[in-house]
């Protein structure tokens, strides 16, 4: 399908950032598609609660693909390695967690791009941060910028003179930044999802994504509305 500069694709999780980000997206006017994988996560609750984000923005489709990456193995949301707990800012920073997925941002962005593709998108928002992460390199600008030449030169809208973009508006944003955004916007905040490892329908509130989104919501000045076990 030729592109339309109407559509975009939102790699749409169910998290706080990819909910933002999503807003960011309809603001500016385009046509919302959702991507969401279940890829075989610990909290593959954040499956159902996509649904709803879907759901209460009002997208134009959904599409959820089963891509099961606990056949790869190799993190600890993927596989029997517990989820770090209770760490501190720095000791978040120091190297690349065990939360790492191998490759699945390279992964999701690729079958982003074969969605863009068939339904004639020609944009695909991600929800990607390197301020508050973890260090996770797939999260980077470096990374974003050589995905989209491969796609430039790896697809038949790249080879017709059709490019597809990657925009990631809140790369460089801090959580409470992100937070402050949403808050403009007014994202469902009580619809997310962001745990880890969550203990029954409560986020542990001690992962490190726990600990970055309390902390982000605390600097934004403003009460989380999900609940926590701890």
């Amino acid at each position: 399908m030729k592109p339309t500069c109407h559509r975009a694709v939102v790699l749409a999780s169910g998290g706080l950032d990819s909910t933002v980000t999503a807003a960011l997206a309809k603001q500016e006017g385009y046509e919302l598609f959702f991507l969401t994988l279940a890829y075989g996560q610990r909290h593959a609750r954040e499956v159902e609660r996509a649904r709803l984000v879907a759901a209460s923005l009002g997208v134009a489709n959904h599409l959820v693909m089963n891509l099961d990456l606990r056949a790869i193995g190799g993190s600890a949301l993927t596989g029997p390695t517990a989820v770090p707990k209770d760490r501190a800012g720095k000791e978040r920073s120091q190297d690349i967690p065990v939360t790492y997925v191998p490759g699945r941002n390279l992964i999701f962005l690729s079958i982003a791009a074969a969605h863009a593709e068939a339904v004639g998108a020609s944009t695909i928002y991600f929800g990607a941060n390197v301020l508050d992460y973890s260090g996770y390199p797939d999260c980077r600008p470096e990374f974003i910028r050589a995905f989209e030449a491969a796609v430039k030169e790896g697809t038949k809208a790249g080879a017709e003179g059709n490019s597809l973009h990657v925009k990631a508006p809140l790369l460089m944003m801090t959580k409470a930044d992100i937070i402050r955004q949403g808050i403009e916007r007014q994202v469902p905040f009580h619809l997310t999802h962001s745990c880890y490892d969550p203990v029954g329908e409560q986020a542990c509130g001690r992962c490190d994504s726990c600990l970055i989104r309390l902390e982000g919501f605390a600097k934004a000045g403003v009460v989380d509305p999900i609940a926590y076990a701890i």
